[in-house]
């Protein structure tokens, strides 16, 4: 599973113009250092923003982004609230600062390199959303881009009429849009009855 995930974040990245460096292609059974990385990933064009960057990133926010590394957390089960993140401590793992160092010389220097995290969900309720948030930068993540965002805007940017032959995630959702699985979205007023 985290192979797909790490390719729908890697097709959002490249959407929006980012090179993308996948840090390794492979997990050594028996090596466990800078593991932690998934992608490098720098903006040829950088754009000012003219306001500050929130932190649950979406499509817009990310022209703003010069370089990054990513960590993609793909529990496509699991809801990052503030119980998750306080006992599983190897989420943070990708901030300490051998993590960092080596993501520098991945770059050439550490000049304007935000930590990023790929999640499957916040909490819906406010105050555990704000939680999860706060002990998120207190641990030093600089923006958290949820999954369903990504899925979104990828699944928006695909059109049924185009071959994606060079990548497997765009041609897949091309094909489930093109025979009906995947609708448009659009408004209901009222919820369709089952017959």
């Amino acid at each position: 599973m985290a192979a797909v995930s790490e390719s729908i974040v890697r097709e959002y990245f490249e959407l929006h113009g980012f090179l993308v460096r996948q840090h390794r292609k492979f997990i050594a059974p028996s090596k466990h250092e800078n593991e932690d990385i998934d992608f490098f990933i720098q903006n040829p064009r950088p754009q000012r923003s003219k306001t500050a960057r929130p932190f649950i990133l979406g499509g817009p926010e990310l022209a703003s982004i010069h370089k990054a590394i990513v960590v993609v957390k793909g529990w496509h089960t699991e809801t990052f609230s503030p119980a998750v993140l306080a006992n599983a401590p190897e989420i943070f793992r990708f901030v300490q600062p051998a993590a960092f160092q080596q993501a520098a010389r991945a770059f050439g220097d550490d000049q304007d390199i935000l930590k990023l995290l790929v999640v499957p969900a916040l909490p819906q309720p406010a105050e555990a959303r704000e939680e999860s948030i706060a002990l998120l930068r207190d641990k030093g993540i600089d923006g958290v881009i949820p999954f369903w965002i990504m899925l979104s805007e990828l699944l928006e940017g695909v059109q049924v009429n185009r071959n994606y032959q060079k990548s497997d995630v765009l041609q897949v959702l091309r094909i489930l849009k093109n025979y009906g699985f995947i609708k448009e979205p659009q408004l209901e007023l009222f919820g369709k009855r089952r017959k």
